[in-house]
């Protein structure tokens, strides 16, 4: 099972309704340029013939700058609980608009007061008067600004988890599917498996007891890759699990039945799906070998194609084949389970095409990229 995304705990900063690090040291480098273009602007007044008192701008700046870059930080926790509670755009533009003024008339007072501790109320008064207007005006855009910046940052953050939310819930989901197409495999094989030992036993002679040794073989790889939760195998496996299958049904068929393997040994590592090309193999001998007494040849191809990107199953039988809109029509589980599957985990990097004529075989190509 797919545990939850985890939520990061909050940290003492959190608590006091300040931003995370990595946000509050890109408010702080914003704040630099601005600084640097206030203190000359007030230190100069425009003139730079007498240059810049280096130390006389600092104390402008901190006294300037200063109270607004120590109080606009704590705007990420008014954000923050505005979008917990889920206040509505409206709602959000009215608080916005109100706590606008609020620091305005914070900062001016900050400022004030510095001025009426350092240099006394005449000069703070004076001051004020000169500044009032600008100041609240420059104040309401500061803080628009820094409140529109964490907004979209939480906003961007939100869609991030939303998204890797929806994913794992799509991984999920993915799995759980697969898992029960897997399940839908497992007693089709055993059921048809079986029903192919029983028509031994009406046989003399020690075959029956052959193929249940067979089979056990074939059901402990079954049981092995289900109690392993394994529902990829190497392709080894695999073909080794359909060439046991394929010596249970020899001994039914006898010589009616005829092999062709063509398999490039560099595939054979290749991760695919337990139980894919079994499937296909059974679809051949049931409806290319089962229904008619003449001997037949399937043919079982394995090759990588696109530089080694993708790797190609093909089945083919020389059986009586049938119309293409009969394997539509027909209610077949195997092939369906198999085109599921495939779809379910690599979308349409996968497929599996049938090819089919009256009197012209069955091919089934089963085609699925590479996992590196």
């Amino acid at each position: 099972m797919i545990a939850p995304l985890p939520r990061p705990s909050p940290g003492p900063a959190a608590r006091l309704g300040l931003p995370p690090a990595p946000v509050l040291r890109a408010y702080l480098l914003a704040w630099i340029p601005l600084a640097i273009v206030y203190m000359v602007a007030t230190e100069t007044d425009g003139d730079f013939s007498n240059g810049i008192d280096i130390a006389s701008a600092l104390r402008g700046g901190a006294r300037g700058i200063g109270p607004a870059m120590l109080l606009l930080p704590f705007v990420w926790g008014y954000t923050g609980m505005m979008a917990r509670r889920g206040f509505g755009l409206w709602r959000v533009l009215a608080n916005h608009i109100g706590m606008a003024g609020v620091f305005a008339v914070a900062w001016h007072v900050c400022i004030y007061l510095w001025l009426w501790l350092a240099n006394g109320r005449a000069v703070a008064d004076a001051a004020q008067h000169n500044w009032f207007i600008w100041q609240a005006m420059w104040g309401m855009m500061l803080y628009w600004a820094v409140a529109g910046g964490f907004t979209a940052y939480r906003a961007i953050e939100q869609a991030r988890h939303d998204a890797a939310a929806a994913a794992q819930a799509q991984a999920l989901l993915a799995r759980t599917e697969l898992a029960a197409l897997r399940n839908k495999l497992n007693p089709h094989f055993l059921f048809n498996t079986l029903h192919s030992i029983i028509a031994l036993t009406r046989r003399p002679g020690a075959q029956a007891e052959q193929a249940l040794q067979m089979f056990s073989d074939m059901l402990r790889y079954v049981l092995d890759t289900e109690k392993q939760g394994r529902d990829h195998v190497p392709l080894q496996q695999e073909l080794d699990f359909t060439r046991d299958y394929l010596a249970l049904e020899a001994l039914r068929l006898g010589a009616r039945l005829q092999v062709d393997w063509q398999v490039d040994p560099l595939a054979l590592g290749c991760e695919v799906p337990a139980l894919t090309v079994q499937p296909l193999v059974e679809n051949s001998i049931r409806h290319a070998f089962n229904p008619r007494s003449a001997p037949g040849r399937l043919q079982i191809g394995v090759a990588l194609a696109d530089g080694g990107r993708t790797l190609v199953v093909t089945v083919s039988d020389d059986g009586p084949g049938c119309a293409p809109e009969a394997v539509d029509a027909g209610s077949g589980l195997g092939l369906r389970t198999v085109a599921r599957r495939l779809a379910v985990e690599h979308g349409p990097q996968a497929s599996l095409r049938i090819t089919t004529q009256p009197a012209a075989g069955f091919s089934a190509r089963l085609q699925l990229p590479v996992v590196a």
